[in-house]
């Protein structure tokens, strides 16, 4: 029964990063595509669903860490995911003002890039059982150069949406209701900036550890 669950497990996971490698190469391509032949503006309007399924499909990344499916921890997992789908949902899908900025292209070959290789590679170690050493290397060190221009923009894109998410309220709860409870939309993306000053460097030293650890453990095998 435990040889069956197994095969059951990388089967899943096998599909799993295939299909959602399948959805950012996508993405990818349309907006290369898009940037090619009418500009940075209309990026956004190309790739506007194959991302929002893309970076959604991410969600299951947590319950499998929650239900012991990989490895990766949720603590780990978690931030980068919901700061992802804040600015996926909260930012570029509910505030078109944004969408035709240039770093709205800089987000997304950033994240897609990122991503094709890190699905591919998983989707490698799901269904052969080791991924090549030059893949490998890619997905332990793409980072360095791609988590700094993603950061970035997704900092960059949330204080340009500030004004209209002021503005328009939007997700706000206002007094008196109800529930005698209010939530003010435009503080809370304020606080999810300021989490960026501690998290964005822990972060990227989490990453650094794993490279080290990861492409180290390459040398000795």
């Amino acid at each position: 029964m435990a040889g069956f669950l197994s095969v059951v497990r990388r089967v899943y996971l096998t599909l799993y990063n295939w299909i959602v490698f399948a959805g950012w190469a996508q993405v990818l391509y349309f907006a290369v595509k898009t940037l090619r032949e009418t500009g940075y503006e209309n990026v956004y309007d190309a790739i506007e669903k194959p991302l929002q399924l893309a970076q959604t499909a991410a969600v299951l990344e947590i319950l499998h860490g929650l239900v012991g499916l990989v490895r990766s921890p949720v603590s780990a997992t978690l931030p980068q995911i919901g700061s992802r789908l804040f600015l996926t949902w909260g930012i570029l899908y509910s505030f078109p003002e944004v969408r035709s900025h240039f770093l709205v292209t800089s987000l997304v070959i950033s994240w897609s890039i990122t991503e094709i290789i890190r699905y591919s590679f998983f989707g490698f170690k799901e269904a052969l059982g080791f991924a090549p050493s030059w893949h490998l290397w890619l997905r332990y060190s793409s980072f360095l150069l791609l988590y700094p221009t993603g950061i970035t923009s997704e900092v960059g894109l949330i204080y340009l949406a500030l004004p209209h998410i002021k503005t328009s309220e939007m997700y706000s709860v206002r007094m008196p209701n109800t529930l005698n409870f209010s939530f003010d939309y435009f503080y809370a993306a304020i606080v999810v900036l300021a989490i960026y000053v501690p998290g964005s460097p822990h972060m990227y030293r989490y990453m650094l550890g794993q490279r080290k650890r990861a492409l180290s453990k390459s040398k000795r095998e």
